[in-house]
């Protein structure tokens, strides 16, 4: 697949990749996203033997990831229990001019095998998915079933321990106390989600954390010359060492289906 990288610009929040063309629909996410769109580029550019790599992002939604993906030569399907969400999608994805490379399917992650066929994908994305259902292990399992092999996995969750911390720094101690004693949904931490993705069969590759200081700079901070570019350098340094991957906003998880033999 050839992947189209422009130079870095203002507009790259938190740093990584950004994809070049005209089409506005079809522009990749900014801000601490970046780190993660510059990520899954760099999966794809690992296999240049793919013409035209398979994606499937369960959870996709209106294609925040997904039309750009399509742009960059991907051939797209899309999982999300919102029929409005993919009619947003496939708008999209028209407006980017790929309609021809997404594909939008109506249903929920837990019935995956049921919705798209066996070791069909050489990229599956599931982004803020697992903590929102019951059996997150079934539904990794079942990704990996449809995983080729050699394929991998890209999983995004909510990192608990930035949510309390931030409600430390803003003073909201009751509010931190609470989500320790009653989170409103699945947790995991970094070992906990590589414990899952190895529990399903497949192999750790990279745990990252995104937004480790983006959420917790002053917004007036970041108007100074400089300081989005100095933000942007130490994102992308630290988001793989502990204990600074820990605290960051969001955890990354990169877990590769064994190649067969």
């Amino acid at each position: 697949m050839s992947v189209v990288v422009a130079s870095d610009t203002p507009e790259q929040a938190a740093g990584g990749t950004r994809l070049a063309g005209p089409a506005t629909a079809a522009r990749p996410p900014h801000g601490r996203s970046s780190l993660l769109w510059a990520s899954l580029l760099r999966t794809l550019q690992e296999r240049p033997e793919l013409a035209e790599p398979r994606v499937l992002d369960c959870g996709g939604g209106s294609g925040s990831l997904a039309v750009p993906l399509a742009a960059q030569g991907a051939a797209v399907t899309v999982v999300d229990v919102s029929i409005d969400a993919l009619a947003t999608l496939m708008r999209r994805a028209a407006e980017a001019g790929v309609p021809d490379r997404v594909i939008a399917v109506q249903g929920e992650a837990e019935s995956l095998a049921e919705l798209v066929a066996a070791e069909a994908f050489d990229l599956v994305l599931a982004h803020d998915v697992l903590e929102d259902v019951q059996n997150p292990g079934l539904v990794l399992r079942q990704i990996a079933g449809v995983l080729r092999p050699g394929g991998v996995l890209s999983v995004v969750v909510a990192n608990p321990v930035a949510g309390v911390l931030a409600r430390v720094l803003a003073g909201d101690l009751a509010g931190a106390q609470s989500m320790l004693s009653r989170p409103n949904r699945q947790a995991y931490d970094a070992e906990g989600l590589a414990g899952l993705c190895l529990a399903a069969g497949l192999q750790v590759q990279s745990v990252e954390g995104l937004g480790v200081f983006t959420d917790l700079v002053p917004g007036i901070e970041l108007d100074r010359p400089g300081a989005i570019a100095a933000l942007s350098e130490l994102e992308s340094a630290l988001a793989g060492q502990p204990p600074y991957r820990d605290i960051a906003a969001r955890l990354h998880v990169q877990a590769r289906r064994p190649a067969a033999g």
